[in-house]
């Protein structure tokens, strides 16, 4: 799918999975060299960014949360970027880019403010909503990290333990997608420079201040779900261990019960007590303070 948005000298042609054919017509309109209409055809697993004679190639990946597989999938925007026409082309919806084309066909504000001089105005208002974008995709992410901490702590270790193996996962596909960004961006504001001028370069350097924000707090969720895996797995282990030390003791504590029940149940002519007066309350006398005993030597070593 192909849409054309022109103001002024400013032309925006934006790309949906674009086709074979899509790309060879812009191609040869746009005079675009062989190697990007290449790529522009299907995605490309890493970002770059590349400077030729007259344009500027520019590859980045964002993260889009999938609610299916309850992580953070990537979705790839390509950048060909003139004096005077800008080229995009998205692979799998990308809700920022979608809003900001419905505000180029019909807000006159938004095409004064964007669409003047160069194309680069344009790019700088596309990445910057990007990544306005990004840090709300890390909005449920912080949201889960909080309630995994306050069910921690209400005694939920095990059922947490699948839980935050998830959050970790979408952090960690979160982080994996935008960290390649900052050698990009790097890149970026010393070919702008040339390609766009000197005016231009706080705007790159403002787009490197955003990707910033973004990896700062995507590396605070990361720290913190890593901190609180280890709490959770220090307090179920502590909770292991408690219930084995309660099971050992009982087990000890049983010990010279089943012992003394074993002896006088022996089939012997001369069981010592057997048979005299009492001899039952004798032997559950004996049991008693043989499991008292048990009890004060826990007690006095601290086992208990």
């Amino acid at each position: 799918m192909l849409t054309t948005i022109k103001h002024g000298e400013i032309t925006w042609i934006k790309l949906d999975s674009p086709s074979a054919k899509e790309v060879a017509d812009l191609s040869a309109q746009f005079f675009i060299h062989p190697l990007v209409a290449e790529e522009l055809i299907s995605p490309t697993i890493r970002p770059k960014v590349d400077i030729y004679k007259d344009t500027l190639y520019l590859i980045l990946h964002f993260p889009v949360f999938d609610t299916t597989s309850q992580t953070s999938v990537n979705r790839e925007i390509d950048f060909v970027i003139g004096k005077n026409f800008l080229l995009t082309a998205n692979f799998g919806q990308l809700e920022p880019l979608e809003e900001l084309l419905k505000q180029a066909q019909s807000e006159t504000s938004f095409q004064e403010k964007n669409f003047k001089e160069h194309a680069g105005f344009l790019v700088f208002t596309i990445l910057k909503e990007l990544y306005e974008f990004s840090l709300r995709q890390l909005d449920h992410i912080h949201v889960k990290v909080d309630i995994s901490e306050e069910q921690i702590f209400n005694g939920n270790e095990e059922e947490m333990v699948k839980k935050i193996s998830l959050i970790k996962r979408d952090i960690l596909d979160f982080c994996r997608i935008v960290y390649p960004h900052g050698a990009v961006l790097n890149s970026l504001e010393e070919c702008g420079e040339n390609f766009f001028g000197n005016n231009f370069t706080p705007y790159l350097s403002v787009l490197t201040g955003d990707y910033m924000k973004v990896k700062n707090l995507a590396e605070g969720n990361k720290e913190t779900i890593e901190a609180l895996q280890q709490t959770n797995e220090s307090m179920l282990s502590t909770k292991t261990n408690k219930i084995m030390k309660t099971l050992t003791i009982m087990a000890f504590i049983t010990f010279p019960l089943t012992l003394l029940s074993n002896i006088f149940s022996m089939n012997t002519r001369y069981t010592p007590i057997i048979g005299s007066i009492a001899d039952f309350w004798i032997i559950l006398g004996g049991m008693l303070v043989a499991t008292l005993g048990m009890l004060f030597v826990f007690k006095k070593k601290k086992w208990l």
